[in-house]
């Protein structure tokens, strides 16, 4: 939506405008700046030279890491932007960043540099908006520099009253925080919290606040002018979070009435004014209601920046009765001086909007972060249904950056609309290759205290979805059935050399031994049943079941026809780990098929001793060696994805029989690492696979 023409006297037009981000918001943040007919600059690392972001801007230039302010300001000047968009993440409340862009003479298209350090710091930011008359927890902190003795805490905990919030002052992203429910733990609770906000950001001073038991955590967009203009667009609902992380939002909250609406939104312009504020930013408070359904709210903090959430807001936001806004549009226009071009009481809402963050990672993994190429990617589309990516078919998701791949978004006339869209949306979110968390937002989305809007910070942890049905029978028989048209549809010069079990006086079974990782193998025998594309399936020595399977021409879709239900399945292969991928309704499975000679050598100690990666990523460190003596425990290999370590024990007692990793390589999930062969039985001789076989 145009709010305002762009050639407002005494205002500066951009030519060109450099973004200092990647992946979606950047693409998100450029497809504004072409429909404005501003040129755009991208950067990139090597990680990222053939990135959607890259390929997409006007000019595209190396840098060596995203945070190289020095490097991105001269870049700016050189390809004759005019204005820097920080996007979110990375530079974009760095105040020496912004300070640099203006010093330089570049329009950096954010907030004042004074803004970003007045509300970077919680302690600081909490004294500024208390003053102006914000609502702010109850608490105590410390001065920089000057922890307080253990002493002093406890003294400062007690008048404050628990369960209290131990929180870094500086930073943010749930790092560092700790919840003290009682005196015994606060000493060790804050002593772990200083060191790990020490080494995430540098300062080990803490704000210690009253913990809110079931919070509620409400943002309020706001915008400010550099002609003393400030108003809000109403708030988002980001209640649903893991570890500290949001993971759905919604515009408007289900939890406000319109009075409580204006009430917080009048506070969240407050904020903004107390630290002269320009540009688009977002008032966090948390808040909870009392026995008797009364609202009551405190500042959290404020971000200085556009939101990762911010399209919901431009979803329902209406402005002279027209539905939709650009906040980037905005933000451009007020950086470049232009007067924000409505008033507070021409804004009203419409309908209801909701995002789903696509992540991957694995959920039924315990969230570990997942990554691979990017085989297959369709993304929903239609009326109402909006997706910022930042991945293309043939890219790959790697562990270099944020696991954020995308953001589904969806309008409703009401909140019930959107959700039941936004299931559909999710449900045709298909991306193979990489394992994804869209199945699990459905689980999510369809849990009862969701659909009801009774919500809190802690509904993941303490209340989570119903767990993943059970589909893996019908996905090993549609992965079987797969396998089964390869043999059929492939070339031959003669009929007896096709391994598909055909002979002379009928078809013969053949077995497909396949697994999911992190599942057993399971053995599906297939033959066929009269003409193409007719078979018996047995599965586990049951009865043969007539299905029937096909390909679409272009060979990215298998339909498997049982006589209950006929279901689609896109499909494809990875040539680097010979795993063959299927997804439907949302939900994406990696199989791998297995020689069925393979079942003959196992037995059950050897099965049980094969160690393999739970994540794709980096092999950091191999404690062992062939021939060590390990217990239960062990360490075996160190793998590091997404900046996380993640340490695989030995599931058994026993002797390494084979190492197939060495520290630096690259391991996709499920690769083989390390095998362990059990202890023989002390009555038993030890027997090798070797021998086994002969």
């Amino acid at each position: 939506m145009s709010t305002t023409p762009r050639t407002s006297p005494g205002t500066r037009v951009p030519s060109r405008v450099l973004v200092a981000n990647r992946g979606e918001i950047a693409l998100r943040v450029m497809r504004t700046l072409r429909r404005m007919g501003v040129g755009t600059a991208a950067v990139y690392t090597d990680a990222d030279a053939n990135a959607p972001h890259t390929l997409a801007a006007d000019v595209a230039l190396r840098v060596e890491h995203y945070l190289d302010a020095d490097k991105i300001v001269a870049l700016a000047l050189d390809c004759g932007a005019t204005g820097v968009h920080p996007g979110y993440g990375f530079l974009s409340e760095n105040a020496d960043f912004a300070r640099a862009c203006t010093d330089a003479g570049l329009v950096f298209i954010g907030p004042p540099a004074s803004a970003i350090e007045a509300m970077g710091d919680k302690i600081r930011a909490k004294d500024t908006v208390a003053a102006a008359g914000v609502p702010v927890l109850g608490g105590f902190t410390e001065e920089p520099g000057r922890p307080l003795s253990d002493e002093e805490l406890l003294r400062a905990a007690e008048e404050t009253g628990y369960p209290l919030l131990i929180k870094p002052s500086a930073g943010g992203g749930g790092k560092g925080m700790r919840a003290v429910r009682a005196a015994d733990t606060l000493i060790a609770d804050a002593a772990s919290a200083r060191r790990e906000a020490l080494a995430s950001f540098g300062d080990a001073t803490l704000l210690v606040e009253q913990l809110v038991q079931r919070p509620r955590h409400i943002e309020v967009q706001v915008l400010a002018d550099t002609h003393g203009n400030v108003l809000h667009l109403g708030e988002r609902e980001c209640s649903l979070q893991r570890r500290h992380q949001k993971v759905v939002e919604e515009a408007p909250s289900p939890l406000l009435t319109d009075a409580q609406r204006q009430v917080m939104g009048e506070a969240a312009v407050a904020a903004a004014r107390s630290c002269g504020y320009v540009g688009a930013g977002t008032v966090e408070f948390i808040a909870e209601t009392g026995p008797d359904g009364e609202l009551s709210f405190s500042f959290l903090e404020m971000n200085t920046r556009l939101q990762v959430e911010h399209p919901v807001t431009e979803e329902v936001v209406a402005v002279r009765d027209e539905r939709g806004v650009d906040l980037v549009e905005l933000q451009v226009d007020v950086a470049y001086g232009e007067a924000l071009p409505f008033t507070q009481k021409e804004v009203s809402w419409v309908g209801h909007a909701v995002e789903s963050r696509i992540y991957a990672e694995d959920v039924d993994r315990g969230f570990l972060p997942s990554g691979g190429p990017i085989l297959l990617l369709d993304e929903p589309d239609g009326p109402h249904v909006r997706v910022d990516s930042g991945i293309a078919e043939g890219g790959a998701v790697t562990s270099d950056f944020d696991p954020m791949l995308a953001k589904v978004i969806t309008w409703g006339a009401d909140r019930s609309e959107a959700l039941n869209r936004m299931d559909a949306a999710l449900a045709s979110y298909t991306l193979l290759g990489c394992v994804t968390n869209t199945a699990y937002l459905r689980r999510l989305l369809r849990h009862p205290r969701v659909f009801e809007g009774d919500l809190s910070t802690d509904l993941i942890a303490s209340d989570p979805p119903e767990p993943a049905p059970d589909r893996l029978p019908e996905v090993y028989v549609a992965a079987a059935l797969d396998h089964q048209l390869d043999l059929e549809n492939g070339p031959t010069a003669d009929r007896f050399a096709v391994p598909d079990g055909w002979r002379m006086g009928g078809p013969a079974w053949t077995p497909w031994r396949l697994r999911v990782p992190g599942h057993d193998a399971v053995i599906v025998r297939v033959r066929r049943d009269g003409g193409p594309g007719l078979y018996q399936v047995s599965t586990q020595d049951r009865e043969p079941v007539s299905l029937r399977a096909r390909r679409s021409t272009d060979g990215t879709r298998l339909t498997v026809t049982t006589p209950e239900h006929t279901r689609t399945y896109l499909r494809a292969d990875d040539p680097d780990t010979d795993h063959r991928w299927l997804g439907s309704a949302g939900a994406a499975w990696s199989v791998h098929e297995e020689p069925v000679t393979a079942a003959s050598r196992e037995d059950d100690a050897t099965a049980d001793g094969t160690v393999r990666s739970p994540m794709p990523g980096t092999v950091l460190d191999v404690p062992v060696q062939v021939g060590q003596r390990v217990t239960a425990g062990t360490t075996l290999a160190v793998v590091e994805a997404m900046k996380m370590e993640h340490s695989v024990p030995a599931p058994i007692d026993g002797t390494v029989a084979t190492v197939a990793v060495r520290p630096g390589s690259s391991v996709p999930m499920d690769a083989v690492l390390v095998t362990v062969e059990a202890d023989a039985p002390a009555d038993t001789p030890s027997t090798s696979i070797i021998e086994e076989q002969r």
